[in-house]
């Protein structure tokens, strides 16, 4: 039998090619405790082969115990392992991370979560519509302001895809059309929103947003590979993505206003750092930032639409940029976000009161195989903290 649970089969091929596989993984951050330990290999090690992705990396938390695992390729015909250093793109994770700089603002009083947004930007403007009312923080927040997906724009080149996604086009965009239903009303998932929330809050503290980001939350937490730009030295480690076809995918610039959306690098490292601060459940030290930021702020009961939410397990509440999923069967309350940008997609869940979280990427875009890797994930946490 599979030593964890799991509703997803694995083939008898995978299982085989398991226990033929005798060399261990080089690339690993051993965990004293050894059970962790053991369990994090054989879910990663298993995990890789049923999908069969170039490259898989995971992280697990328990207790403040952290192991790290990477398997397969770092980059075609690099021959090395991916690695707890690997930097890879975290894509819509990053809105996690605006999330806890705007817990972080409100903790002190710099911002309110019910805050307007043209508080923060005085040319944001709620939309064309008279009839709907402001959009506030919190409604960004929870993909709850009525704004599209993405703001229209024109496509950028190759090189510089994302080169049309600017402030100006948000301007453009709140000041001709009307929203698409009244803030707070329902969901609908928006990367515009989060870039919006980011540059408010850029704006509310008087400092360019990535900045804000440091000193609020990878600064002070150690994340150091956690960045919008990485060094010659951190680029000799990405972790290369590939495309539908399996095609390698380069890595190509966000720009500088997709910082609230996608946008960041980091580390298996980094991240087990950060998931070690969300699990903190006692610590003094960002305690308040904590309680705003684990808060459970919109339910889907209720609403008139939840979009968008449910690839990664079933939206039942929404956070400050987290997907909270309430307990259920064996499962435990999960607190989770995924990403996706320029072949890596990636996940990061953690269960806030029994001290338990992990993150995953993997290093090709394919939705069956995403679909997968949470679905695994969510059971992973379900076995290291069952019900």
């Amino acid at each position: 039998m599979i030593g964890f649970t799991t509703s997803r089969r694995f083939s008898a091929r995978s299982l085989l090619c398991f226990f033929l596989f005798i060399a261990p993984a080089a690339s690993t951050v051993r965990a004293e405790d050894r059970a962790l330990q053991e369990a994090t290999a054989f879910f990663g090690q298993v995990l890789h082969l049923e999908i069969g992705v170039p490259a898989l990396v995971v992280a697990a938390v328990r207790g403040g115990e952290v192991a790290i695992e990477g398997f397969g390729e770092r980059a075609d015909g690099s021959g090395q392992e991916p690695d707890g250093r690997t930097l890879m793109r975290v894509g819509s994770i990053t809105k996690a991370f605006a999330g806890q700089v705007l817990a972080s603002l409100a903790a002190d009083g710099t911002v309110g979560l019910a805050d307007p947004l043209s508080n923060h930007l005085a040319w944001a403007k709620d939309g064309s519509d008279d009839s709907a009312r402001a959009i506030r923080l919190i409604d960004l927040v929870t993909h709850s302001a009525g704004l599209p997906r993405e703001v229209p724009h024109e496509p950028g080149s190759d090189e510089d895809p994302f080169s049309n996604i600017t402030r100006a086009a948000f301007e453009r965009w709140l000041g001709s059309e009307p929203l698409l239903f009244r803030p707070g009303s329902a969901v609908l998932y928006s990367n515009m929103g989060f870039d919006l929330l980011a540059d408010a809050l850029g704006s509310a503290a008087g400092t360019a947003y990535p900045d804000l980001l440091r000193e609020r939350v990878t600064g002070p937490i150690g994340m150091n590979d956690t960045t919008f730009a990485p060094s010659g030295d951190q680029s000799d480690r990405i972790l290369q993505g590939h495309g539908f076809e399996g095609e390698a995918l380069p890595a190509v610039p966000t720009g500088d206003a997709i910082v609230g959306s996608g946008g960041l690098y980091s580390t298996a490292e980094d991240m087990a750092l950060w998931l070690k601060w969300h699990l903190d459940r006692f610590g003094d030290d960002g305690a308040d930032v904590r309680l705003i930021d684990h808060a459970s702020y919109l339910y889907r009961d209720g609403l008139e639409m939840a979009f968008g939410m449910d690839e990664s397990g079933r939206m039942d509440a929404i956070g400050l940029g987290w997907v909270v999923m309430m307990p259920r069967d064996d499962r435990p309350l999960i607190l989770q976000k995924a990403g996706g940008l320029q072949g890596i997609f990636s996940y990061v869940a953690f269960e806030p009161t029994r001290g338990v979280g992990v993150f995953v990427a993997i290093n090709r875009f394919d939705f069956a195989a995403a679909m997968a890797m949470t679905e695994a994930a969510n059971d992973f946490i379900a076995s290291l903290a069952p019900r």
